[in-house]
């Protein structure tokens, strides 16, 4: 498997945005959400 960063328009970063600050309140620490995008590799079964 190979997992790049996930290309993520504007609505969907404010999203995760909103969460990292909802975890940094329930928390107190900050948490930073990292969007990845699995692919698969050739002869990679499902």
């Amino acid at each position: 498997m190979h997992f790049p960063i996930a290309p993520l328009h504007e609505r969907d970063i404010a999203q995760v945005q909103q969460l990292e600050r909802q975890l940094r309140q329930q928390t107190g620490e900050d948490i930073i959400l990292i969007a990845y995008k699995k692919e698969r590799t050739r002869g990679e079964r499902s």
